[in-house]
């Protein structure tokens, strides 16, 4: 037996990449993609809409597999969601940046409420009922990325990485970035000897602040951007890390804030947890709500974010911050008997986990607010919420990154029997 044939099978059998399959496409699944099957191979196929037949060229995969990758190279029988993508980089083997170009807002919308209901049924076994609504500030779904790190090639030009892939694709626009990374000339301009570029583009400074990465010995991290969010009448100036988290989409901070304060329906007097508070976003709105009498602890294990939301709420005298892991401080507080009468967080992509879920559970809150960028680790950590006694009693989606898969879901727990959440 050859070498060859011998990597092959200790691979998992012989490689598919490159076989071109005719499939009739099935139900969208999270991630992106939609679910076909060839000859019993499940495949997951990119550019394409379920009920359509299609060319699947495969792209990674090989005899064997559980599930194989493709993209839809042809469309024989297109969905009557179909529209031309408006990016020339939104193709097969092109950028991986955007999943969904080829649809319509309505049926991205449409797509990724049925990926937050098929998650929530599968890993919750709850059956919700929710439409992804739309966020203000894009235009028609494009120019709304504030913050996009560029990849660069080896000859020192910027561009965006292939899907699953190191690959960089050299590209003159990004359709999804505002108008202000496009005109920092990030594209027009040479960048030897480094790996990738961020641009910022923040309400201050006016001009988008660009960071080379890795940054040149001594040259920090981009520095300090400002950032505003509204609440109806209210405004708060936020000073926010370069490469620190905000919101990637100019209306998600403020329809995420609005939408939290009505939910949480803080009153004076209330104690309030603030998890992964990050630079103190619903920190600094949420203080006031609650003053005179109330408290608000914003916990969060990225210290520098900690010293830039203790800045933001230096005039507050109702804020306390603790730069910890979320899990070490509430395990902490819970040893200290430490109750509280609200809860909000906004955890990574990977979710709270069940630890944080149960240990904030047994702090007693009359109400948790969960902001989640991930339907999946969303549905897991609501299932753990229900074995300590809180169920979800409202949920809503958000399309804060149209074109893309991604979006952002509100959920609200309540102690068992014990619903008393205030009208949207």
């Amino acid at each position: 037996m050859s070498g060859r044939q011998n990597r092959e099978r200790a691979a998992g059998g012989e490689s598919l990449v490159g076989r071109e399959w005719t499939v009739e496409v099935g139900p969208v699944a999270h991630g992106g993609h939609c679910v076909a099957r060839h000859e019993g191979q499940v495949v997951f196929v990119r550019h394409t809409l379920p009920g359509e037949r299609v060319v699947a060229r495969v792209t990674e995969g090989r005899v064997g597999d559980s599930f194989v990758r493709a993209d839809a190279v042809d469309v024989l029988e297109a969905a009557p969601g179909r529209v031309e993508a408006p990016c020339p980089y939104a193709v097969p083997g092109g950028c991986g940046g955007c999943d969904f170009q080829h649809a319509s807002l309505a049926t991205q919308r449409a797509l990724k409420s049925a990926v937050v209901r098929e998650q929530f049924a599968r890993v919750a076994g709850l059956d919700v009922d929710v439409d992804v609504q739309p966020v203000p500030g894009d235009e028609a779904g494009l120019r709304w990325r504030t913050r996009v790190e560029f990849a660069v090639d080896g000859a020192g030009r910027a561009g965006l990485r292939g899907h699953r892939s190191r690959d960089v694709v050299p590209v003159d626009d990004c359709l999804i970035a505002t108008r202000g990374v496009i005109g920092s000339g990030v594209l027009d301009t040479q960048w030897p000897d480094l790996e990738s570029v961020d641009v910022v583009d923040a309400v201050h400074p006016e001009e988008p602040v660009l960071v080379p990465l890795p940054a040149p010995e001594g040259g920090g991290g981009g520095g300090l951007v400002g950032e505003l969010a509204r609440d109806g009448d209210w405004e708060g100036e936020y000073v926010v890390a370069a490469r620190g988290f905000w919101q990637v989409h100019p209306g998600a901070a403020s329809t995420f804030l609005t939408r939290v304060t009505t939910l949480l329906g803080a009153e004076p007097g209330d104690r309030v947890l603030d998890l992964y508070a990050g630079s103190g976003l619903f920190t600094m709105r949420l203080a006031e709500l609650v003053a005179p009498d109330g408290v608000v602890l914003g916990v969060e294990g990225d210290r520098r974010a900690v010293e830039n939301g203790s800045a933001n709420t230096e005039h507050l005298d109702n804020v306390e911050w603790r730069a910890n892991r979320v899990d070490r401080e509430l395990r902490s507080l819970v040893g200290q008997d430490v109750t509280a009468d609200l809860v909000v967080l906004d955890p990574p992509r990977t979710g709270a986990g069940k630890d944080v879920m149960g240990l904030l559970a047994q702090m007693g809150p009359r109400r948790v607010v969960y902001v989640a960028c991930d339907p999946s680790a969303l549905a897991r950590d609501v299932k753990a919420a229900g074995t300590h006694g809180y169920d979800l009693v409202s949920l809503e989606a958000w399309d804060a990154f149209p074109m893309t898969h991604h979006v952002e879901c509100i959920a609200v727990l309540e102690p068992r029997g014990e619903s008393t959440r205030p009208q949207a």
